[in-house]
C-alpha cells in the first residue's frame, strides 16, 4: 500500500501529492464556525472532513498541528444579541460551547488550537498597519480597506474574472473606495456596539482579517493546509490570501500564505444547497438532541458517505443507509468481543488507508469497510477472525467511528430470548431440527433475527 497522501489543491486546480514544508511538524487550519446560532449539517461535514484529513495525517507524520478558529465579533453576532437582549459574550460562549459539544458528538476530534478572533485583536490591527505601509490598504471615513488591484495574484484561488469577483464579493459601492473590489479590514463601531481602539477610531475588524491574524500567530506562515466550506473559497479564502502575502512582500506568490488549500462541498436538499438563508437547513443540534449516544456516529458515517469535494445531498435515506452500516458494525463488534485481536499483515485496514490516501476517498474505503464486515460473518471465516479485528479496529479508529451499541429495549433484554436461543444450539447439537425451525420461527415472529457466526449464533432486532 502507498502512504502517499494525494490531496486536490484548489488553488491549482489538481489532485497533488502532499509534500510538506517541514515533514517533522504539518501545520492546518480550518476555517471555524461564526458562533450566533446552532451549526447547520453543512457546519458539520467541514468539521469531520477535516478531522478526518488529521486524522489521515497523523498516520504519516510525528507532529500535526490543527487548527480551527472561532469567530467571536461580527454583525449577525450583535444582531443575535439585540434581538434575544442577551450580552454578546453570553451568546458567543453558549453557541461555542454548543458547537464543540455537538462535534465531539460526531467523533470530531478538538483542534489543537481553537482561536477566537476578539482575543487577536492587536495582531490584527498590526497586520491592517503593515498593509497601509506597503501600499496595499488605506484609511478612508474611519475605515481601512484593502486595495484588491495592488495585488496581481487576486483571483487564482477561485479563478474568478474581474467583473465576477465584484459582482461575488457582494460589496456596497461606497464613496470612499478606490476601487468596487476593494474590501474591510478595519470599520468604526457606535458606542452600543463592540469596539476597539486603533489608528483609524475606535471599530471592530472586518471578517477576512481576523484568519489571517490567527494563522500567522499559530501555525507562522507559510504553513501546510488551509481550507473549509467551498463557499468560502471568495471572497474570504481569496481575501486572506490577499492580506497574508502583502503585507509580507509576497505579491506575485499566493503560496507564500498556505501551499494546499482544500475545500469540501456543499450539503443538499433536494439538489439545492443547503443554507439558513433559504431556509432549508437541518440543525446538527436538533439531530443530536434527545438521541442515544451511538447516533452521532450515525451522523457521521452519513457525512462520510459521499466525496467531501462532492456534493451531499441530506435527508432520510442518508441516514437510513448510514444507520444500517453502523447496526452491522456493531453486530461485528459484538461477534468479535471474545477473540484476541492479531495484526497478521493482511491488507483489509490497508485497502481503507489506500483509499483515503487518494484524496479521503470515503466512499471506497467504506466499501472496503463493508468487505471486512462481510468477512466476520462468513461461515468459513473462524480463522480469519483475529487478524479481521485487528483490521475492523484500527479501520474504525482512522475513521473516527466509537462503537456504542445502542440501548436495548425491555424485548431484546429478556433472558427468554436467549434461553430460546441456547434451547436451539441444544437442539442442532442433539439432531432435532424440526426444535430448532420451530424456534427460529418463534424468535423471528418476535421481530429478532439469528445469525449463526463461526463464534456461535447472535440475535438482533429485525
Amino acid at each position: 500500500m502507498s502512504n502517499v497522501l494525494k490531496l486536490h489543491n484548489s488553488l491549482t486546480g489538481r489532485k497533488e501529492e502532499f509534500v510538506p514544508i517541514d515533514p517533522a511538524h504539518v501545520r492546518v487550519y480550518a476555517c471555524g464556525p461564526t458562533v450566533y446560532s446552532y451549526a447547520h449539517i453543512g457546519n458539520a461535514r467541514m468539521a469531520v472532513a477535516f478531522d478526518l484529513l488529521v486524522r489521515v495525517l497523523r498516520l504519516n507524520y510525528p507532529k500535526v498541528t490543527y487548527a480551527s478558529n472561532i469567530t467571536d465579533v461580527d454583525d449577525k453576532i450583535m444582531n443575535a444579541a439585540r434581538e434575544s437582549g442577551e450580552p454578546i459574550s453570553a451568546i458567543t460562549e453558549k453557541f461555542t460551547r454548543i458547537y464543540n459539544g455537538d462535534m465531539a458528538s460526531l467523533g470530531v476530534l478538538p483542534p489543537d488550537v481553537q482561536p477566537k478572533a476578539t482575543e487577536h485583536i492587536p495582531e490584527m490591527i498590526a497586520l491592517i498597519g503593515a498593509l497601509i505601509e506597503r501600499g496595499h490598504a488605506y484609511e478612508a471615513a474611519g475605515h481601512a480597506m484593502f486595495n484588491v488591484p495592488s495585488f496581481p495574484a487576486y483571483g487564482k484561488l477561485s479563478g474568478r474574472s474581474r467583473d465576477d469577483q465584484i459582482a461575488g464579493a457582494r460589496v456596497e459601492i461606497s464613496p470612499f473606495k478606490k476601487d468596487p473590489a476593494d474590501f474591510v479590514l478595519w470599520k468604526p463601531s457606535t458606542d452600543d456596539q463592540p469596539g476597539w481602539d486603533s489608528p483609524w477610531g475606535r471599530g471592530r475588524p472586518g471578517w477576512h482579517i481576523e484568519c489571517s491574524a490567527m494563522t500567522e500567530k499559530h501555525l507562522g506562515l507559510p504553513f501546510d493546509i488551509h481550507g473549509g466550506g467551498a463557499d468560502l473559497k471568495f471572497p474570504h479564502h481569496e481575501n486572506e490570501i490577499a492580506q497574508s502575502c502583502c503585507a509580507h512582500g509576497h505579491e506575485n506568490d499566493p503560496t507564500a500564505f498556505a501551499k494546499y488549500w482544500v475545500h469540501n462541498g456543499f450539503v443538499t436538499v433536494e439538489g439545492e444547497k443547503m443554507s439558513k438563508s433559504l431556509g432549508n437547513f437541518t440543525l446538527a443540534h436538533d439531530l443530536l438532541e434527545g438521541r442515544p449516544a451511538h447516533f452521532g456516529n450515525i451522523i457521521r458515517l452519513a457525512l462520510l458517505s459521499a466525496h467531501y469535494r462532492q456534493p451531499l445531498d441530506w435527508g432520510a435515506q442518508a441516514i437510513h443507509q448510514a444507520e444500517k452500516l453502523y447496526e452491522k458494525i456493531v453486530r461485528a463488534t459484538e461477534a468479535l468481543k471474545d477473540i484476541e485481536a492479531q495484526d497478521q499483515g493482511t491488507d483489509d485496514a490497508e485497502g481503507i488507508l489506500a483509499a483515503l490516501h487518494d484524496d479521503l476517498n470515503t466512499p471506497l474505503a467504506i466499501a472496503k469497510l463493508n468487505g471486512i464486515l462481510s468477512s466476520v460473518f462468513s461461515p468459513d471465516g473462524a480463522d480469519a477472525l483475529p487478524s479481521l479485528k485487528a483490521a475492523l479496529q484500527k479501520s474504525l479508529t482512522i475513521l473516527g467511528v466509537n462503537v456504542i451499541a445502542p440501548p436495548e429495549n425491555g424485548q431484546q433484554a429478556d433472558a427468554g430470548i436467549d434461553k430460546l436461543l441456547a434451547e436451539r444450539v441444544q437442539a442442532k447439537k442433539d439432531k432435532n431440527f424440526a426444535r430448532a425451525d420451530e424456534i427460529r420461527k418463534e424468535l423471528e415472529a418476535q421481530g429478532i433475527v439469528i445469525e449463526d457466526t463461526p463464534t456461535g449464533p447472535k440475535w438482533r432486532r429485525a
